[in-house]
C-alpha cells in the first residue's frame, strides 16, 4: 500500500484538473451510501462530530474519516482531519493511504466551483470569500478557473489571519483585497463563497443584489447556518445532494422546519446540472444558491486523481 506524502496531494490536485475530474466522475456509476454522523462531546465540553463517508465503483472503493472539532481554533489548530484509504473494489486490496485534510478541503473549493459553472453569471466580476479556514483557502483559486473574476475580496473575523490570507494570495499572484465592512462587501459581490463555522447566518438575503450567486459550504450540522431565511427566499436552491443537503444541513433543514421553503425547492442537484436535467441559471437577474454538504463521490474523484498521478510519476 502506497502512503502518499503531503506534498504530492497538493501537487497533483490542480483546481482546473480536479473540477474536471468531478465533473466525469458525477456522471459515472458507482454507490455511494449514506454517510455516517457521529456527534460527541470531549471531556473539556466542546461539540465534536466524527464522519465515516464510503463509496465504490466496479474498480476502486475509498473510505475517509473525518474529524469536526470546532475549538480548535483557539488552540491554533485545524477544525479538520481527515484520513483517506483507497482500495481495490474487486478484492479490497488496500492501494493507498493518505491525509486527507488537503483532498477534502480542495475537493469541497472545486465542487463548488463545477456548480458555480452552471450557477454563476458569465459575466459575474466581484467574488467575496467569507470564512479563513481549510476550504476557504482553495475557494479564490477554484472559483477562478471558471469565472475571470476582476475583483477578489475576502473577509474573516481575525483581522490578523485576514492579512495573512490576502497576502498569501498576492503571493500567488491573485489580486486581493481584505475587507472590513461584510455587508459593504456582499451588496458588490456577484458571487459570495462562504465557508465559515458559524452557527448563526453571516449572509443576510437584505444584502444581497439581484443576479448573484450564493455558495454556501460551511454549514455542516443541522442546526447551523450562514444564511438568513430571506436570503433562501429569494434564490433558486441547487444541492450537491437532496440527502445531504436537505437532512445533514440547518442551511436547507432549518428554513424546511420552519415552513419558509419545501423540499420541492430545491431545483435540481449537482448531477442533474451536468447531465444537462435543468439548465442551470435562467436570468441574469436570478438569485442562486448552491449547497453544499460534501459527498464521498468527491474525495473518491480526488483520491484517485492523486493516485494516478503518483503511480505515473513512479513510473
Amino acid at each position: 500500500m502506497l502512503i502518499i506524502p503531503d506534498e504530492k496531494i497538493s501537487a497533483f490536485l490542480g483546481y482546473t484538473e480536479l473540477i474536471e475530474a468531478l465533473r466525469e466522475v458525477f456522471q459515472s456509476d458507482y454507490t455511494m451510501p449514506v454517510r455516517h454522523h457521529h456527534f460527541y462531546k470531549t471531556a473539556a465540553g466542546d461539540d465534536n462530530t466524527l464522519i465515516l463517508m464510503p463509496v465504490w465503483n466496479n474498480e476502486y472503493m475509498g473510505m475517509k474519516q473525518v474529524t469536526v472539532a470546532p475549538a480548535n481554533a483557539s488552540r491554533d489548530m485545524p477544525a479538520i482531519f481527515a484520513q483517506y484509504i483507497l482500495s481495490n473494489s474487486k478484492t479490497g486490496e488496500p492501494l493507498a493511504m493518505m491525509n486527507a485534510t488537503e483532498l477534502t478541503a480542495r475537493r469541497t473549493a472545486c465542487t463548488s466551483a463545477l456548480a458555480a459553472s452552471y450557477l454563476c453569471r458569465e459575466d459575474a466580476e466581484n467574488l467575496l470569500v467569507v470564512g479563513g479556514g481549510s476550504v476557504a483557502k482553495h475557494l479564490v483559486q477554484a472559483h477562478l478557473a471558471v469565472r475571470n473574476f476582476k475583483k477578489v475580496s475576502v473577509w474573516m473575523r481575525n483581522s490578523i489571519k485576514l492579512e495573512e490570507f490576502v497576502g498569501s494570495l498576492k503571493n500567488q499572484g491573485i489580486q486581493t483585497e481584505a475587507v472590513m465592512d461584510l455587508e459593504e462587501a456582499a451588496r458588490q459581490a456577484d458571487l459570495i463563497a462562504c465557508a465559515t463555522l458559524s452557527k448563526t447566518p453571516v449572509i443576510k438575503g437584505d444584502w444581497i443584489k439581484p443576479g448573484t450567486h450564493l455558495d454556501m459550504i460551511g454549514s455542516h450540522k443541522p442546526d447551523t447556518r450562514e444564511t438568513d431565511d430571506d436570503a433562501i427566499r429569494k434564490s433558486t436552491i441547487f444541492v450537491d445532494s437532496r440527502a445531504g443537503a436537505l437532512h445533514e444541513t440547518g442551511e436547507l433543514a432549518l428554513p424546511i422546519a420552519d415552513g419558509i421553503i419545501t423540499e420541492s425547492d430545491v431545483k435540481a442537484d449537482i448531477v442533474e446540472l451536468i447531465k444537462g436535467n435543468h439548465p442551470g441559471r435562467t436570468s441574469g437577474e436570478e438569485v442562486t444558491l448552491f449547497k453544499s454538504a460534501g459527498l464521498a463521490i468527491e474525495d473518491l474523484a480526488a483520491a484517485l486523481l492523486v493516485y494516478k498521478s503518483f503511480n505515473s510519476s513512479l513510473a
